[in-house]
């Protein structure tokens, strides 16, 4: 049998639940993400969401993780992993390492226990088996007379932390030598606080992600004043816009763009603070007086995470740092409100929902399928003073993508057992995506001087997954050059040999 092969455990039928298995040899392989399966994706015995956590594949080979970044869909079936006895290290990179316990902390207590001591314990077992790695420094995994195997990772400029991993592979005895190459989610150029990635210089064999890859997204040099026009006239109705995001990534990403458009206008007027759950009259707010108007972070994930974001300002791009250096609190302004218990959460919802005072929430999750933003939906999805705005990707299935869907044509949503008409306003921006597009992908690929000859693409919808494969097979005629793509389905390894 010859090495290397790839197994896929998730990211088969859809964009969630990212598991992938490099097998190096008989007796060495490395996973590549354990993420949680969301919406109406699947595992590979057809269960989805909270029903599908078992880790149903093989663990006597597995010598290491490799986490890409820390968002859910790649690492939320952690506690799982370790549970059915992997007992190996958790690379990822230095930003992921301090932000990996915090939303493995926030999984473990929803999916396994609340108990304080058995959280602790998880946590400290957790941070003992992560090894933070710098971008752009090997490191080696296995350094024997049969496999020489070391890794890689680059910044993939989808969130704080996010990398794409290399993976160097040398079998001494044969002389054989691959580069296996994993995207995981890759960003796109413009992006709020990151560098852009840049693709590698080659590869042999590529597992890239396709979220996107059947489309383009808007132009993103001009979406801060999408934004701000989007939210001026959802104001209009004298209601609250809500905004679901994820605590990583999307959120900071949103107040860094909040906090440049009330920059952008002027300072002298006063600022609302922590009063707003005082009985306000519902039109206290000029809907069109930035400086005044609440951003409200009800989300105490989100909050965990934004400071976290503060910390790790070196690993921002220039743009970003030199607000910062300018006196400017990107993450923190004055306007910004954080609730962070649930009782504040209650009480801010009813507010809200009572006086339909004009104020941007932005509450987790991004999706729709839990947290706080449910209760939200709950109390205001049906009042047409009421706006929801959706920044990024409703994977099929969810809330979210029901609402999108349906919301503009006045349809209805299930959430938690209960039927809500959507009467409020729901409205979509493009380019807020944290995924790069169809474009940025094929540059991905296109941008290595030597190219990959087998391609695997997975972490999308079919329609997705086939459009960019046309693309590349597209981009690769145009050189001359031959492809071998494989769309593969869950199964054991495969051979990787073109």
């Amino acid at each position: 049998m010859s090495y290397p092969q790839i197994s896929h455990h998730g990211a088969v039928n859809g964009v969630t639940g990212s598991c992938h298995e490099l097998h190096a040899d008989a007796a060495h392989s490395f996973l590549i993400d354990c993420g949680l399966f969301q919406g109406a994706d699947t595992s590979k015995d057809g269960r989805s969401g909270q029903d599908s956590l078992e880790i149903e594949f093989p663990l006597d080979t597995v010598r290491a993780l490799i986490a890409t970044h820390v968002h859910i869909d790649h690492v939320g079936r952690i506690p799982y992993l370790l549970a059915a006895g992997f007992e190996g290290p958790i690379l990822c990179s230095e930003p992921s390492a301090k932000l990996l316990p915090i939303v493995l902390e926030d999984a473990f207590k929803l999916g396994v226990s609340r108990d304080q001591k058995q959280v602790e314990r998880y946590i400290a077992l957790v941070e003992k088996r992560i090894i933070a790695l710098p971008y752009n420094t090997w490191f080696n995994l296995r350094d024997s007379d049969e496999l020489v195997c070391r890794i890689r990772l680059q910044r993939a400029g989808h969130i704080l932390g996010s990398a794409y991993a290399e993976f160097d592979l040398t079998y001494p005895k044969t002389g054989e030598k691959k580069r296996v190459v994993f995207s995981g989610d890759l960003g796109a150029p413009h992006a709020p606080l990151l560098p852009a990635p840049k693709p590698p210089y080659g590869a042999d064999i590529l597992v890239i992600e396709s979220t996107y890859g059947d489309r383009n997204h808007e132009n993103r040099r001009t979406r801060r004043q999408r934004l701000e026009a989007v939210i001026e006239k959802a104001l209009k109705d004298q209601g609250t816009v809500l905004i679901p995001a994820f605590s990583i990534g999307r959120t900071q990403e949103l107040l860094y763009e909040l906090e440049a458009i009330i920059h952008s206008k002027t300072k002298r007027l006063p600022v609302v603070g922590a009063s707003l759950l005082a009985n306000s009259p519902g039109d206290a707010a000029n809907p069109t007086n930035w400086p005044e108007l609440p951003i409200i972070l009800d989300s105490p994930l989100a909050s965990r995470f934004t400071a976290a974001y503060r910390e790790l300002q070196p690993f921002w791009n220039q743009e970003a740092l030199k607000r910062v250096k300018s006196g400017r609190r990107p993450l923190g302004f004055e306007q910004l409100i954080t609730v962070d218990s649930h009782g504040d959460h209650l009480r801010m919802v009813n507010h809200l929902a009572r006086t339909a005072r004009p104020a941007i929430v932005i509450a987790g999750n991004g999706m729709c399928s839990s947290g706080r933003i449910v209760n939200y939906l709950k109390a205001m999805l049906n009042d047409t003073r009421h706006n929801v705005l959706f920044v990024g990707y409703q994977a099929g299935g969810t809330p979210g993508w029901v609402i999108q869907r349906y919301g503009p044509a006045n349809g209805y949503v299930d959430i938690e057992g209960e039927r809500i008409d959507i009467e409020a306003g729901v409205a979509s921006i493009g380019g807020y995506s944290a995924h790069a597009d169809q474009r940025g992908l094929v540059k991905f690929v296109t941008g290595m001087r030597r190219r990959p000859s087998q391609i695997r693409i997975v972490h999308g919808e079919e329609k997705a997954k086939q459009a960019l494969a046309n693309e590349l097979k597209r981009a690769y005629q145009q050189h001359g050059k031959t492809l071998n793509i494989v769309i593969p389905g869950f199964g054991v390894a495969e051979n990787t040999a073109s």
